[in-house]
């Protein structure tokens, strides 16, 4: 990801998530599509580890990312959690007033890690949504910043921002890898294993 090992220690990495401060709230607004449909990034391993502690399949726990698809056809990178109607992540619900997940022991790692990402470091122009930035911490909008976190929390979470970018990595590398153009009617997506279908099935068992 371009970050320096010096500034991806969990010390580090703990210091900067202290510095900004974060608390969740269980307000959801992280698992809704309040801007448009939910796209949270979940990995082929991680759909496959809810696969086996939940009765859904690979379509009820993930969808292609939609980015580079029009009218269900087209190329694209990566999986992002199902959604339902409204855009909304299909394992969130409300009860009492809080936030639930279905799947919140086996959450992927872009939910156990939000609203904190870890930034290159040439990273003049920081994406969207970014409200805060502390050394190689970005803080992305959510109501649970600036509120006090224990250090045995920060250093958890910082602990799983870096398995996440060293993850995210290895997965971008994967694509590349295993990316070749192909002429294939429908949706085809490339992720760190090769070309699949939407419901997971490599696109190589088709030939």
């Amino acid at each position: 990801m371009g970050v320096s090992e010096v500034e991806r220690t969990v010390d580090a990495v703990a210091d900067a998530i202290e510095a900004i401060g974060f608390e969740c709230t269980r307000c959801g607004h992280c698992c809704q599509g309040l801007d448009g449909d939910h796209t949270a990034t979940v990995f082929p391993g991680e759909i496959r580890t809810i696969e086996e502690r939940t009765d859904e399949d690979w379509n009820g726990i993930a969808r292609p990312m939609p980015f580079g698809l029009t009218e269900g056809a087209g190329e694209t990178f990566e999986w992002a959690l199902q959604i339902d109607s409204c855009g909304d992540c299909t394992f969130g619900s409300f009860e009492d007033g809080e936030h639930r997940c279905a799947i919140y022991e086996d959450r992927p790692l872009i939910c156990q890690t939000y609203p904190f990402s870890l930034a290159p470091e040439a990273d003049a122009d920081p994406p969207p949504g970014v409200v805060d930035r502390e050394g190689p911490v970005r803080a992305h909008e959510c109501e649970g910043l600036g509120r006090e976190i224990s250090r045995e929390k920060a250093e958890a979470l910082a602990e799983t921002l870096i398995e996440r970018t060293e993850r995210e990595r290895d997965e971008a590398t994967g694509v590349g890898d295993n990316y070749r153009p192909t002429d294939a009617d429908g949706v085809v997506v490339f992720d760190s294993e090769g070309p699949k279908r939407p419901d997971g099935t490599p696109l190589d068992d088709e030939s």
